[in-house]
């Protein structure tokens, strides 16, 4: 759909020039807001990005570490996961607010503000990134359709480049169709885990308890670099550049009075939909915890997990829902990291390639070498891959979160709209905290025991 694109709504004094062209061009401003509605159907019309974006918070990358922090040490790291949500509600309420406000996709407001070579090494980073995540999407879901079909794993690769269809399909009928498709496997990812969660009768007061912060986490070795691989691995990079692009389908009023309300209801949306993510991350340590922990078991890998949990919950039907959800999680993950990697590329080069070319070449980067460690090295090399690629991910995360907490500090460049001070202080503290921990999961990774 081809919308007019008013420079003029965009322009602030702190940018250098104009955008060439808006944010995914062929649904920017597709979706209509209601003027005179009451607030449930103004909340409705903005219902949707915050889904998307929520669903990097819950891929088959986020699994092996909550499987593991809840196999080995209960329920005590329910804290971190619970800080690590917060952290990225913060983060993709500043996404949506830079989108909103300057009609620039972080991508775009990056371009905009550093030097050529500065954005290009930062989406050379991004693309990285991009790639790392939709090698543990295909990963996942390889994993699934083998536990659910019995398909080899390197078939399971392969299959997994078909989705590409159902992007290109679901793109051509309406973004709110794309929305709809994540929100639906969203759902049956919670119906999953909510019946887990029944099966497996966990010790709520215990639960409860977990989501309190203890010393022990930071002074057991251990536990501490569990916790940040959650923490490190939590905060998708992709998700900011995405949630910038996407708030910018709805054709809101191009007034101050507008942009604001818009802010307010998508702030709502990211909020709630992030905390559905925390409900799944959550849900995965607290059925490690119950299943596993409790029976002395330790258990680091998806497929170890989906053999032991019929068995240690005396019904096959936990096993076949955890694979379920696992394979609705690895196919939502691909819907989303679609639209980013067209984002990152459109945004940062001001170029554009047909959806379905830059979906093939992001695809390709992600399943040759899958294919290749897969064909050597068998489950354990996938097992492999999957940390490897939180590990890049962790690696380009300050590159994304930095410049977005700079771009939405700056009255020049947000206006009358800039962050409120309480938001900016705390954004720059988790700034710097994602930094250090980062470096620090790093520096373990490589150089640690």
């Amino acid at each position: 759909m081809s919308i007019a694109y008013k420079e003029a709504e965009h322009e602030g004094e702190g940018w250098k020039g104009k955008s060439s062209m808006p944010s995914l061009p062929e649904v920017h401003q597709s979706m209509r807001v209601p003027k005179k509605a009451g607030f449930i159907r103004k909340l409705l019309a903005f219902v949707g990005p915050g889904y998307l974006v929520a669903v990097g918070y819950m891929d088959p990358g986020n699994w092996a570490t909550d499987l593991a922090g809840g196999s080995k040490f209960g329920y005590t790291l329910l804290s971190v996961i619970l800080i690590s949500n917060l952290m990225a509600i913060l983060l993709q309420a500043l996404a949506g607010r830079l989108g909103i406000v300057t009609g620039r996709d972080l991508a775009q407001a990056c371009r905009d503000h550093y030097s050529k070579p500065v954005s290009f090494v930062l989406w050379v980073l991004c693309e990285l990134a991009i790639a790392a995540c939709d090698l543990a999407e295909v990963i996942g879901a390889a994993i699934a359709l083998n536990l659910l079909f019995g398909i080899p794993l390197i078939y399971g690769v392969i299959l997994t480049s078909i989705d590409v269809l159902l992007v290109l399909m679901l793109q051509k009928r309406g973004f709110r169709y794309i929305e709809a498709m994540v929100i639906s496997l969203i759902a049956l990812i919670t119906f999953c885990f909510v019946m887990e969660l029944i099966f497996s009768q966990p010790d709520f007061a215990a639960v409860a308890a977990g989501f309190i912060p203890t010393t022990e986490i930071v002074t057991n070795p251990a536990m501490l670099y569990i916790a940040l691989g959650i923490l490190g691995a939590t905060v998708m990079p992709h998700n900011l550049y995405l949630h910038s692009s996407i708030v910018q389908t709805r054709k809101i009023e191009p007034t101050i009075q507008g942009k604001r309300e818009a802010i307010k209801f998508a702030t709502i949306d990211s909020t709630v939909a992030l905390m559905l993510a925390l409900f799944v991350n959550a849900a995965i340590l607290i059925l490690s915890a119950a299943a596993f922990h409790s029976a002395g078991t330790e258990v680091a890998e998806i497929q170890d997990a989906y053999h032991l949990l019929g068995p240690m919950l005396g019904t096959g039907a936990a096993s076949v829902l955890f694979a379920v959800a696992l394979l609705a999680s690895g196919q939502n993950s691909t819907l989303t990291g679609t639209l980013a990697g067209q984002i990152v590329m459109e945004g940062f080069l001001n170029i554009r390639l047909s959806p379905w070319l830059r979906r093939l070449i992001t695809r390709m980067i992600a399943i040759i070498p899958a294919v290749i460690v897969i064909g050597i090295y068998g489950e354990s090399g996938a097992t492999d891959l999957l940390i490897l690629s939180q590990v890049i991910l962790s690696l380009q995360l300050s590159f994304a979160v930095i410049p977005l907490v700079k771009f939405t500090s700056d009255r020049k460049k947000m206006g009358e709209l800039i962050t409120p001070k309480w938001m900016i202080v705390l954004s720059w503290i988790v700034a710097v905290l994602i930094a250090a921990l980062n470096a620090y999961l790093l520096y373990s990774t490589f150089f640690g025991n």
